[in-house]
């Protein structure tokens, strides 16, 4: 025996798609991941095509020791890692504590939750 469908499929089977990605909440949040998304990759895509530009154009400079063996190459490269760990963590907290609040309001009004 077939189960009922959820209201969450109800729901969904009875949504105008085309009308909600008109709406203005759904334009907000789409306006808000791609403020914080665009300006990101912009900045880290920069740092990283300087990091290997350097490393192959500027020798010297990527030779230069900063203390013992490590020269500023080795720290350009290891701050690569840093730098994707800071954008995910700082992603997270960003989407946790902005973005997703309205798209589960968005939801709510979708699935008609109170």
């Amino acid at each position: 025996m077939a189960e009922p469908p959820s209201t969450a499929q109800t729901s969904a089977e009875t949504v105008n798609w085309e009308e909600l990605q008109d709406s203005p909440a759904f334009a907000h949040l789409r306006q808000a991941l791609r403020s914080f998304i665009f300006p990101v990759t912009v900045a880290f895509l920069v740092w990283y095509f300087t990091y290997v530009l350097c490393a192959a154009f500027a020798r010297d400079f990527m030779n230069i020791k900063v203390f013992g063996e490590f020269n500023i190459g080795l720290i350009f490269g290891l701050l690569q890692f840093v730098t994707t760990f800071l954008i995910a963590l700082f992603y997270a907290r960003h989407m946790n504590s902005k973005f997703d609040p309205e798209a589960d309001k968005l939801r709510d009004e979708i699935e008609g939750v109170a």
